[in-house]
This record gives structure tokens, sequence and C-alpha cells, in this order.
């Protein structure tokens, strides 16, 4: 049985009537919109997100409309996110297939974008649901901030820890954490038993991304090459370490390598092996884990339930995961 399937059990019935509705949250008149939505259902990655919404209701009380309503509107806007991000980054290929921009052009891309974004909002304002519309609203803001936060970062290849996290914590674990907030907020948990969901979350998202980040420097993966990052001088922590462990004239190679040579193959791979030698990989592995046990701690304080055994799980699998 598949990781994924066994994480699923306590929610296994939520999760097939979830594939309904948000295959029809994603209706349209249009056919066009229809043939693009139709395709993006059809290639659905690991469903992680809708997966911490229900088991995070399931932690805390039993899941409902508002549930399934909250897991539906996450994965809308995550979509969105996805499909805007192929275009921004030139992409061809999402999870080993053709991304929408790569087969309807970036046009399209951009208009199937801004119509997910719009139906997972206008899903909360149907329903009324103006609680989880707010925990939305904040993931969206703080994504386009961390996303324009790296591009400016990037250029300049100043960026210090404490920036790289408010960049990631922002570009990928606000989503993970609103998950969580949704999950708890649809079963009417307590603010306090909300924001330590959404904390939850937002440490998982930070070990998830700096696993993201990690992939840079090992084996290929489906959808992003070794060294993508390093060629699109993206700051991430093996570098970030790399950069304050060196000395001036490392440093100084280092960036005229990141500046110039960053298409250059060979260079690339002088790089990769540079941030190996200096313990960068390891660094960012050794804080990779402080996260997830951080994540860890605030689960040990629920008691012992199905959905708390499957999310302790899933936090090892995004820690484990091979791409």
């Amino acid at each position: 049985m598949k990781i994924t399937e066994q994480l699923k059990r306590p929610i296994r019935e939520e999760m097939e009537l979830f594939e309904g509705r948000f295959s029809n949250a994603m209706s349209s008149k249009v056919a066009l919109l229809n043939r693009i939505t139709h395709y993006i259902v059809n290639r659905k990655g690991k469903q992680m997100r809708p997966m911490f919404v229900f088991l995070t209701a399931k932690l805390l009380g039993k899941t409902n409309e508002r549930t399934y309503r909250a897991a539906s509107v996450i994965e809308l806007i995550h979509t969105a996110t996805l499909v805007h991000d192929d275009v921004v980054d030139d992409s061809n290929k999402r999870r080993g297939f053709f991304s929408i921009n790569a087969l309807w052009k970036n046009k399209i891309a951009v208009l199937v974008g801004d119509y997910l974004l719009s139906k997972g909002l206008l899903l909360c304002i149907d329903s009324k649901d103006f609680d989880l519309l707010e925990i939305i609203s904040t993931a969206v803001r703080e994504m386009s901030e961390g996303e324009l936060l790296q591009i400016e970062k990037a250029r300049s290849l100043d960026i210090t820890e404490e920036i790289y996290y408010e960049v990631i914590r922002k570009k990928t674990a606000t989503l993970i954490a609103s998950c969580c907030a949704l999950g708890a907020c649809s079963v009417e948990s307590s603010e306090a038993e909300v924001q330590k969901m959404r904390m939850f979350g937002e440490k998982i998202g930070m070990a998830f991304q700096i696993k993201d980040d990690l992939f840079d420097y090992g084996k290929q993966r489906i959808g992003k090459p070794t060294g993508i990052d390093i060629r699109e001088r993206k700051m991430t922590l093996p570098l970030i370490f790399t950069m304050q462990q060196a000395s001036p004239s490392e440093r100084r190679w280092l960036k005229r390598n990141l500046k110039k040579y960053n298409t250059n193959k060979k260079k690339v791979k002088e790089v990769i092996a540079f941030v190996k030698s200096k313990g960068g990989l390891d660094y960012a592995i050794h804080k990779m884990h402080e996260f997830q046990q951080e994540a860890n701690l605030i689960l040990d304080s629920f008691p012992a339930s199905d959905a708390k055994d499957s999310l302790q799980k899933l936090i090892s699998y995004v820690i484990d995961r091979e791409f």
C-alpha cells in the first residue's frame, strides 16, 4: 500500500467525497475552461493539502460541510498558484505531465489561474464562510509577498538565514498553515486551537520547503532537475550557510559563479560540490529536523487518535519523500 493511502485511512470516505466536490467546484459554462480543469483534475498530485484539512478537522472534532468547502477552497487556491508558478518559472512540466502554459500558452494559463483563485474565494463568500475567507486571503497575500521577496533578494544575492525563513514561511509554509487552520476552524474549535494548528502547519511547511531545496543538490526528480535553483539564483539554506562559512575569496568565487556562470553546467556542478564540502547540506538537514520536531511537539499535546497517528506519519512523509 502506498504511504499516501495509509495516511488517508482515517479520512478515506471524506477524500472520496471530496474528489467529486472539488471537480464540481471547478466547473464552468465555458467549454475551454472545462477542458483545462478536466485535464488538471485527471493529473492531480498527492492531495496533501486537503488531507491536512480533513485530518486536522478529525483531530479536533467531526468533519462537516464546512470542512469539505475548506478542503475545496485550499485545493483551488493551491492549483491556481501552481498554474501561475509554471508561467513565472517558464516551466513546461508539472508532476511529469505538460503544464497548462505548455499546452495552452501563458495567456490562457494566467486566466485559468485567476479563474481558480476567484472560484476558491467565491466558494467561501457564497456560503458566508467569512472566517475561512480571512484565513485563505491572508495566505494568498503572503504567498505573493514571499515570491517577490525571493526575487528581490536573488538579484543581489544578499540574503540572511532570517530572510530565507521569512521567504519560505510566506511562500510555502503559509498555505500548509492555512490548511490546518481551516480544518480546525471548520469544526468550530477555539481560537487557541486554530492558532495552535496554524503553527503546526507552519512548522511542517518550513520543513517541506527545506526538503524541496535539498532536492536541488541530490538526484534528479520529477519536475525539478538538479541545480535549477542555482541557475535561477535562488538563495536556499545550503547556499546561505556556505556563504557564511566561506572565506572572503571563496565568497567572491561563489558570487561570481552565481551571477555570471549560473547557466554553465560545469560551474553549477562545482558550486554544488563546494556547498556539500562546506557542510551546507548537513546544516539544512539539521534545520529541517528541528522544524519537524517542533511540529511533533505541538501534536503531542493532543490525545491519541487515528487522525493524530496519520498526521504524525504525514510529518515523517514530508521529510522522507523522494520527490
